[in-house]
């Protein structure tokens, strides 16, 4: 997970799905820069975190 810092990435955490540059994975958070700000998720609710692919579409 921290070879991804700094890179745009998709976090999956409470049902939602979240798109941004990951700048922070600590022990108990985690930090994205979206496009409208920052989010701050609690670790223990992330279920996935991975790199953005160009094309990665997500389905609501």
């Amino acid at each position: 997970m921290m070879g991804l810092i700094g890179k745009r990435v998709v976090v999956e955490a409470n049902g939602i799905t979240y798109r941004g540059r990951l700048v922070e994975v600590g022990e108990t958070e985690v930090h994205l820069e979206t496009e409208l700000g920052w989010v701050t998720l609690p670790t223990d609710h992330v279920v996935d975190i991975r790199e953005e692919v160009d094309g990665d579409v997500i389905l609501e």
